[in-house]
């Protein structure tokens, strides 16, 4: 056996070696596999597979030919994988249920949501779609690069010219190495706006964008819970959403309710959630499914579940939620190539890479169209020449021994090029006719005229921008249809298991140090007037009780801090705790900042576009916003209005529109007037005056005023007093308002005012963390001028610290609980 010589021997690392080699594995499957590239939005087996379809001629106007002939010729001259990764791809390309515009026209089986897998590729049948056609649009004229294919033998492009951006419009997914790619579809009329508003401006924001392209939708359909992780994606490249399948609850005859399921979540499987179903109606962990059965045909789809007489469909709906596939999440990873290299985008960044693509597609189509009318027009500024000399060039032609000899003399006597002159030898007899000379004349005119708006184009960047937003719109005109992913504005975390948690009346405390709980409602029981109170909650030697809430756990509760910023958090969010205990730190659960407090807490049942919030500050400014304008809170706050220095916000109310407002301050002042005097504002403006103050003074309290309720005032030693509301006549806005109470040493200065009607329970709370509840009945209706009477014993240096209303408390029967010897003693 011979030897093998030294020279052929090469001695390396073994730990450098492995790590070139797999960086070069890797660099391979990331730019030439798995992941798009922005500028078309599509992998290059999605690109050979488009390219040789239209090298075929199978355009969208042809006849469908075998699959088996497309996947030969893509393997064959660009794809050197297997057969069934191309036929596997192309299938895809051709289910609506996996693109939201399918770029194959399949004719067979091309499989189903249902996970049915295609027919083999020696049955179906395919041709490009309407919509690719534009992915391959004025290839032919020098817009993009080619590249050698795989062998060197052909020549394969390396992006489309894709005159629609198909990035975002169809999405994809794909596994690298040590990278994926998540990029969900959206609907096409929806991004071409949103791409013609970012080419007249680049500098708008996510949230402009957004007004455009609201988000994400998927080919099935379904319904996006809550835009934050759409706005996270497209301001960081990731994020994620929760996709519910979209469900009808019908009524039946026999009183039965039927849940009817007809759009899933993407990429959900039928067959496997039906049969998820199933096993948890066999297992008990779902009760009340008495029929299931899949009544899906062509015209969509339709599951439907029969549900027992005595259950509740929208409780079983939220369970199929919770535990099946009917609700998933979507990871958004916008991950594509630029320049070759893998960047994670936002929405802008795809917007512009693609618009620039669009520029160098649309110079290079217009280099190449000036080109060519040069190239024409130089052709025929030869033919004029002839037509205006022929009797001479005919002379030439004739005595001329050969045609080059004819050629060079043309070229000679008449300064002609050697294209010209070939051109004038090719031409034919008739052309000379006087029609045919005119059509020259014409269409060297036409040429001139087109050569400079050419040349128009490509010195104005502004016209090129026009000529990609007219075609764009063409394409909209095309292909735009119907959203079909519903948008709900409910967030994800309002949807975790909000109807599966009990709709019950609870209590919020939050006390001054910042602690907070929430309690039964019937914790409290009602009390008489002058009463000592129970132990409300554990409260340390500096801690008092500073709001009391009475609200639902599935109310949204609004937080307004002294900073004029707003939060939210759902009642059942809230954790509960016993009577006694302090709660928990309101920073665990808000992100407020370190010098900000609760001022105010108001719930909202929803977010009713004719509905108000009324605020009003410590140094007496008000200002009237929409409700909906606090509709999408951030998890760091919003803010809620513009403070002026040294001022802070003290209350804040749910209006109509059309109320009368109640302002009333510590020294006993009080006026009363229109909310229409107060003209709407926008979330971050200031406001406007509402009441004058003296020095010294400042608002304990704003409220809404009824036709015949009561204002009823509390003070710091514990008295109060309700005052009819005729007694306060409506006054201009801005001035100092009339006396509501004499202030004195016994009775001290106002802590609260509030509106009555006799409906309801007030519940005031000490410094001391004591709680007294009493009905507002109790309470003497006096004038405006007295002290009030006394409302709760207090001890000494203990006063009032806040006062709230609730709704009264209906009488509950007392059972009387009696053991067995005293029934055996009442029968003897």
């Amino acid at each position: 056996m011979a030897e093998t010589p030294q020279s052929r021997v090469t001695e390396i690392n073994l730990s450098q070696e492995m790590r070139s080699s797999f960086l070069d594995y890797a660099m391979s499957v990331i730019v030439a596999r798995a992941l798009p590239d922005v500028r078309d939005g599509l992998k290059p087996v999605h690109r050979r597979i488009l390219y040789a379809m239209n090298d075929l001629g199978m355009t969208a106007d042809k006849a469908y030919k075998k699959s088996a002939r497309i996947v030969g010729e893509v393997i064959g001259k660009y794809h050197p994988h297997g057969d069934s990764a191309v036929y596997e791809t192309m299938v895809r390309m051709a289910q609506d249920f996996n693109y939201r515009y399918m770029l194959v026209d399949g004719h067979g089986n091309f499989g189903s949501v249902d996970g049915d897998a295609a027919a083999a590729m020696r049955y179906t049948e395919a041709r490009m779609s309407k919509i690719s056609m534009e992915l391959l649009r004025d290839i032919t004229k020098d817009t993009i690069d080619y590249k050698d294919n795989y062998d060197g033998s052909e020549r394969e492009p390396v992006v489309l010219p894709s005159r629609f951006p198909n990035l975002l419009i169809n999405g994809t997914s794909g596994i690298a190495v040590g990278m994926a790619t998540n990029i969900p579809p959206h609907q096409l009329g929806e991004v071409i706006d949103g791409l013609i508003a970012f080419s007249k401006n680049e500098e708008m924001s996510v949230l402009e964008i957004m007004e455009h392209i609201p988000g994400p939708d998927f080919p099935t359909g379904g319904m996006i819970m809550g835009r934050s992780g759409i706005r996270r994606a497209y301001e960081t490249g990731k994020g994620s959403l929760v996709i519910r399948a979209k469900v009808d609850i019908e009524q039946r005859a026999n009183g039965k309710e039927t849940i009817i399921v007809n759009e899933l979540p993407y990429q959900v499987n039928k067959a496997r959630l039906i049969e998820k179903i199933a096993e948890l109606v066999r297992d008990k962990r779902i009760d009340g499914i008495t029929d299931l059965r899949d009544e899906s045909d062509r015209n969509g789809m339709r599951i439907v579940m029969e549900i027992r007489r005595d259950a509740n469909a929208n409780v079983i709906l939220n369970n199929l939620y919770k535990h099946t596939a009917m609700q998933t999440s979507f990871g958004i990873n916008l991950l594509a190539l630029v320049d070759g290299q893998p960047r994670v985008l936002s929405i802008k960044e795809c917007l512009h890479h693609y618009l620039e693509h669009q520029r160098v597609i649309i110079r290079r189509r217009t280099e190449f169209e000036l080109r060519k009318a040069e190239a024409r027009a130089h052709i025929l500024e030869g033919l004029r020449i002839a037509l205006d000399h022929i009797d001479e060039i005919i002379s030439l032609i004739r005595s001329s021994q050969t045609t080059e000899i004819a050629k060079n003399g043309l070229m000679e006597q008449f300064s002609l090029s050697e294209k010209q002159a070939q051109a004038i030898l090719d031409m034919r007899l008739q052309r000379l006719t006087g029609l045919e000379r005119e059509k020259i004349e014409e269409e060297y005119q036409n040429l001139i005229q087109l050569i400079g708006e050419l040349k128009a184009i490509l010195a104005d960047d502004e016209k090129i921008l026009e000529i990609i937003r007219e075609e764009l719109l063409e394409i909209k005109e095309k292909f735009n249809d119907t959203r079909r992913t519903e948008i709900m504005d409910a967030g994800v975390e309002d949807i975790m298991d909000e109807d599966l948690i009990p709709r019950e009346q609870i209590v919020l405390t939050l006390t001054h140090n910042g602690y907070i709980k929430r309690l039964p409602a019937s914790t409290y029981r009602s009390q008489r007037r002058g009463g000592r109170g129970i132990q409300g909650m554990g409260t340390n030697e500096n801690d008092f009780v500073e709001h009391l809430l009475t609200t639902s756990t599935h109310d949204t509760i609004l937080f307004f801090t002294n900073k004029g910023k707003v939060y939210r958090l759902k009642g059942y969010q809230i954790p509960e705790f016993s009577r006694t205990a302090k709660g928990i730190p309101l920073i665990n659960l808000l992100e407020v900042e370190k010098d900000e407090w609760v001022n105010a807490m108001i719930r909202v049942e929803q977010f009713d576009a004719n509905a108000f919030l009324f605020f009003a500050t410590k140094s007496g400014i008000v200002k009237r916003t929409q409700l909906k304008e606090f509709a999408n809170i951030r998890t760091n706050g919003l803010r809620a209005l513009n403070l002026r220095e040294d001022d802070e916000l003290i209350s804040v109310r749910l209006t109509d529109g059309h109320k009368h407002i109640v302002i009333g301050t510590r020294d006993g002042m009080m006026i009363r007037f229109e909310e229409e005097n107060v003209r709407q504002m926008g979330r971050v403006s200031t406001g406007v005056r509402g009441i004058r103050l003296s020095s010294d003074d400042c608002v304990v309290g704003m409220e809404l005023l009824e036709e015949d309720d009561y204002v009823l005032i509390v003070t710091e030693n514990g008295y109060g007093k309700r005052t009819p509301e005729k007694e306060y006549r409506i006054q201009t806005r801005g001035g100092k308002g009339l006396k509501t109470c004499n202030i004195t040493s016994k009775n001290g200065p106002l802590v609260a005012i509030k509106t009555v009607n006799g409906e309801e329970d007030l519940m005031l709370i000490t410094v001391g963390g004591v709680l007294i509840r009493m009905d507002v009945d109790d309470i003497s209706i006096t004038g405006r001028n007295t002290q009030g009477v006394r409302l709760i014993r207090l001890h000494d240096q203990e006063t009032v610290a806040t006062v709230t209303k609730i709704a009264k408390e209906e009488e509950e029967e007392l059972e009387e609980e009696v053991s067995d010897e005293e029934i055996i003693e009442h029968h003897e």
